[in-house]
């Protein structure tokens, strides 16, 4: 999980700090999150699932819960987040009947998950860690459940340069697509598919209608792995 007290001192800037470094792109983080949920649903609908209930691992300040919530309809979603001034921030913001917020501190794995979302949260975990938040994740699944892996793509040239920019990423670990599938595969994870989203900046939006298309090539800003907990 994100280092806390890095996040805790940023949870109030973090907009700002996420908007500034994203700035040669031309768009700000509610692009990149709008074009994360949405590319998830249209792969969860192409399978014909729905989830009901969604744990946003490494939810920061709670934006993308609120987007999972929507784009679902979900009866039920959890944010968790290692920095507690995050989860304060979202909490003021976001806290709702549906969707609730606390630290992993604080949470008990009792009531399995349908869908867990977790996006650029694996780069800022160290690596002899990384296994046992995996497992973490899988516990906190329904057999049957989906996962939901997003990570920055350390092959694309303007994700480096993002990154670069960024204060908060100054301690990252890329993960490489193919170290992702492995982390994922030794879990008990079954990979259904990699994708590669954003490969056009907005100075080149007129080609984004590509993007679907060119979605198996390892060329995008991100990538998402979905894979699912198996049900036996």
């Amino acid at each position: 999980m994100k280092p806390a007290p890095q996040f805790d001192a940023l949870a109030n800037s973090y907009d700002e700090e996420l908007n500034q470094a994203l700035a040669a792109t031309g768009e700000d983080k509610e692009y990149y999150a709008n074009g994360r949920v949405r590319w998830l649903q249209n792969r969860l609908k192409e399978l014909s699932q729905q989830p009901h209930s969604i744990l946003d691992y490494g939810c920061g300040i709670g934006d993308t819960s609120v987007l999972l919530q929507q784009a679902f309809e979900a009866q039920s979603v959890l944010g968790l987040d290692e920095s507690a001034g995050s989860i304060e921030v979202a909490r003021t913001r976001h806290q709702s009947s549906v969707c609730n917020f606390m630290t992993l501190a604080e949470h008990t794995v009792k009531d399995p998950v349908d869908l867990v979302y977790c996006n650029g949260v694996f780069h800022h975990i160290p690596v002899a860690m990384r296994d046992s938040a995996l497992q973490y994740i899988f516990r906190c699944l329904r057999p049957g459940g989906w996962f939901a892996f997003w990570e920055n793509n350390p092959w694309n040239p303007g994700t480096r340069h993002v990154m670069a920019q960024c204060a908060f990423d100054a301690d990252a670990i890329t993960i490489t697509p193919q170290e992702a599938r492995e982390l994922l595969t030794n879990a008990g994870f079954q990979v259904v598919c990699i994708d590669f989203c954003f490969l056009f900046p907005r100075a080149l939006r007129l080609l984004r209608f590509l993007e679907h298309s060119m979605a198996r090539l390892p060329l995008g800003a991100q990538y998402e792995v979905l894979c699912r907990r198996p049900v036996i």
